[in-house]
Formats: structure tokens, sequence, C-alpha cells
């Protein structure tokens, strides 16, 4: 038996019950992973709310590490014993340990540990797409992030900062300017304070940014359209604030035949060599200490209602993980 986190029905932080399940052995093609820490991210909170639909009863939690204890026929990705870590589907991450598609696991190096580890694959591999792929970034371009002092945003200033791109974030209290300033951030915008598109037009002076990468939504996103420079890109990654309202797409054409993109990590990271080559970059630059992860709330499994409640909330910084 194993404990696990299942969701009945779509709702609050209450939905969650921390049930004990029987956990099988490896199928084909799986691993058995003994989890060491799991991470939390909002797109659980889309899941346990209904916003992104799943099969009821269900499962949360995308990313995780820990050790391999058993594997299924013809596993030749991992063997027991190694250390891994995982980001994506299939849902199910709140749990003691369960059984992986082993195509998504990888081997963790020495150095980065099962903490860092679930706290940087989901995350990390999104700065990595999105910096690399979804826009490819160069020296000397300057950018927007939303939510710069979260787990995904102090990723994002450290990176931002290593490839030489100007960052500008906006952050929601004086606290979490500091935080993201000393993470990178050459520009931090309270929005509590300042109208951050405004402040935008005038750190670069009236030019605007070559992208926004925007986890907020309804509330940020027409805001975020007017922060852009002519045949700039909108890159809506989240919805935090909520679903982005439908707009017509003159809107892009009246600012400057604007870019927009809904990018996933699933898409981005759809056959082992993408998911490979981009933990690599990721697991390099982490390695090397370049990019640090900030660890800043651990929360026991069972007490994965009150994480949620305070993700939601917006009171955490940095990244936030379960124990089993």
């Amino acid at each position: 038996m194993t404990k696990v986190i299942r969701i009945n029905r779509v709702g609050g932080p209450e939905v969650m019950e921390l049930v004990d399940v029987e956990l099988g052995p490896p199928g084909p093609g799986e691993a058995q992973v003994r989890q060491h820490a799991i991470g939390i991210n909002f797109i659980d909170v889309y899941f346990r709310t209904g916003l992104y639909a799943q099969p009821l009863p269900g499962g949360l939690g995308m990313e995780g590490a820990g050790v391999v204890e058993a594997i299924g026929e013809g596993v030749t990705e991992v063997k027991v014993g190694d250390r891994v870590a995982y980001a994506g589907r299939p849902i199910g991450a709140y749990a003691e340990a369960r059984n992986m598609p082993a195509s998504q696991l990888l081997v963790l190096p020495d150095n980065v540990d099962f903490d860092t580890a679930a706290a940087m694959m989901l995350q990390g591999l999104t700065v990595q797409y999105l910096f690399h792929r979804t826009v490819a970034l160069k020296a000397g371009d300057t950018i927007l992030f939303h939510a710069a002092a979260g787990g995904v945003g102090l990723i994002a200033c450290q990176w931002a900062k290593l490839l030489g791109v100007t960052l500008i974030g906006t952050v929601g209290s004086d606290e979490k300017a500091e935080l993201a300033t000393r993470n990178g951030a050459h520009h931090v915008i309270n929005y509590n304070k300042e109208n951050f598109t405004t402040r935008v037009r005038e750190i670069t002076g009236g030019k605007g940014v070559t992208a926004v990468y925007d986890s907020i939504g309804k509330d940020t996103f027409i805001g975020s359209l007017d922060c852009l420079r002519p045949l700039g890109t909108m890159v809506s990654f989240g919805n935090a604030s909520g679903p982005v309202e439908p707009f017509s797409l003159s809107e892009l054409a009246n600012r400057g035949s604007l870019f927009v993109t809904r990018p996933s990590l699933m898409a981005y990271m759809s056959t082992r060599a993408e998911l490979e080559t981009a933990a690599k970059s990721l697991f390099g630059v982490v390695a090397s200490g370049e990019v640090k992860i900030d660890v800043r709330q651990r929360y026991a499994l069972a007490d994965v209602a009150r994480a949620h409640t305070e993700l939601e909330a917006r009171q955490t910084t940095g990244s936030s993980i379960l124990l089993p």
C-alpha cells in the first residue's frame, strides 16, 4: 500500500484526500519510483478546480524526484537504484510511490539533490523552452516576465541574466521585488503601486519589449499586449487570475502585427529526444551554479490543502515542494 492524494470532484483545496491505495508492480515500459520530494505548481490547481479536465476520481501533481525500486519489461531508460526526476504527464505525482512511464524519467546528476530536482523540473524545463524555443532570445533583448518572484520567475530572472537578456519583472510586494532583483531582474515593477504597462514603456523609452511571458492570464493579458514592440510576441503560459477572455484578432494588428502563443510543456517535450535535450540544458545551468533553485516552502504530503491555499493566495515565493 502507498499513500496518495485523490480528488473525487473538482473544487477548492478541501476536495483533496489522502488515501491508501495498492501499488502493483510496474508494467511493460514502466518504472516504480519511491518519491523523496514532489513539486507543487499552479497547473495542479487548474486540474483540482476543473479548469483543466481529467477523468475522476483522479490524482494531482506533475513532477517529482526519487529512486527507482523496480522496472517493467522492456525498460532501458533507467535501472533499479537510479536517482531520477520527471515532469509532465501522467498526472499523479502527489504520492509516496508510483509507477511511471520510464520514457519520462531522467537520471539526476550526482550534485542535484531530490528537493532541488522536484522543485526545478517543471519550472526549469518551462523556462528552458520559453527562452530557447518559444522565443529564441538573444543577448540584448528586453522582455517582460510576470510573477518574477515565483518559482518559474526566479529561474527566469537568473537564466535571462545568463543569456544577456534584460528582464523586467512584475511582482505584488516590495519583498518580492527585492527577491527578484537579487536573482537578476534588471527592473522590477510592483503592480500594486505602479501601472506596469506605463512603467515598461518608460523603461524601454517607448519602444516596448521583444516578448512578454505571462502566467497570470485574464488580469494582465491586454496590458501585456500594450508592452510589446511591433512584431513582438505575447507568450501566455498560465491562468493564475483566470483564463484569458476572447478578444478580436484586430487587437494584434492595431498594436503592430503582434504574435500570440499559448505553449505547454507537453507539446515542447513530446519526444524523448526533446526531453533529453532540454533536461541537459537545465541540468547544466543548475549544476554549474549559474541558476540556483530556491526551495522556500516545504509541506508534508498530508498538508497539501494548506500548500494549495497559500499558493493561490500568492503567499509563496520561489518553489514549493511536498515531502512524502
